[in-house]
């Protein structure tokens, strides 16, 4: 079934970290066939020029940076070059992430460092240097998130710490910023297709199916499915909504993630199963 685009973004201005492949790319592309002028920040030089090339497609204003979000001054700069060009910021996504699949015990400090430093510090540095870049009132600040944040996860505890910490950033910023009109959120996906962190939890067609069975709707999601959420959170539907965590994952979290423990188990406690996962120190 085709649905006309309900959102009209002209005039209005958006920027997603993390925003040149998957789930991100996917909100960054939303937002620009909707008529916004989109800003997208990623680490590697290529990813960010495919990006703009293809987000320009679709017309409209858009701008690309290379910056690691664990380095504050350079996230801090791209977001002072967007609202030099566009104005004042609409909407900021926070989506930057990393993951990897391995058990605590297989884990340096420094792969554990990493993923808190991209998931939560990415997180705070993108919020705190784009706060001065708000419209004020009416912004939307969305954090993209993950069902790792309340769901405990084996081989995932850098990820659930990090998401967990996401969550409740999302909940303090929400009660700080209330009175300056800065509504913010944060998006839960769940399983969703062509994503590289499925592809990294789920490396086998035996898990993928354990997950495919396991989501209420047996199926995956789509990125498209994810941005239509921001979109919705982003305009005056929903203009009441703040410090919401707002699960889009065909109800995997109300139970079924569970179903797919058993199966990464068998990684955590065979050796040999483990070293064919993936698995990184």
């Amino acid at each position: 079934m085709t649905v006309s685009q309900p959102f009209d973004y002209s005039g209005r201005s958006v920027f997603v970290a993390g925003g040149t492949s998957g789930i991100n790319l996917g909100i960054a592309r939303a937002y620009a066939k909707a008529g916004a002028s989109v800003a997208v920040l990623s680490r590697k030089q290529a990813k960010v020029d495919a990006a703009v090339a293809e987000l320009r497609e679709h017309g409209g204003s858009v701008l690309g940076f290379v910056a690691d979000v664990r380095e504050f001054d350079a996230v801090a700069a791209a977001l002072t070059s967007a609202r030099d060009r566009f104005g004042e910021l609409d909407v900021l996504v926070s989506g930057a992430a990393g993951n990897f699949p391995a058990p605590i015990t297989a884990m340096s400090s420094n792969a554990f460092n990493a993923v808190i430093g991209i998931d939560l510090a990415g997180t705070y540095n993108v919020l705190r240097a784009g706060y001065e870049h708000l419209r004020k009132p009416g912004a939307s600040v969305i954090n993209i998130s993950a069902p790792q944040s309340s769901i405990p996860m084996p081989m995932q505890v850098h990820a659930c710490s990090a998401k967990a910490g996401v969550d409740m950033l999302t909940r303090v910023c929400a009660i700080e910023w209330g009175a300056a009109g800065v509504r913010v959120n944060a998006v839960i996906p769940g399983p969703i297709t062509g994503t590289e962190g499925m592809a990294r939890l789920a490396p086998t067609p035996q898990i993928e199916q354990v997950i495919t069975e396991s989501v209420p709707l047996a199926r995956y999601g789509t990125t498209q499915e994810i941005a239509d959420c921001c979109l919705w959170l982003s305009s005056p539907m929903a203009s009441y909504v703040t410090g919401a965590l707002i699960p889009v994952d065909g109800g995997w979290s109300l139970g079924g993630a569970a179903q797919m423990f058993t199966e990464m188990r068998k990684f955590v406690d065979n050796p040999d199963h483990l070293a064919s996962y993936g698995s990184q120190s």
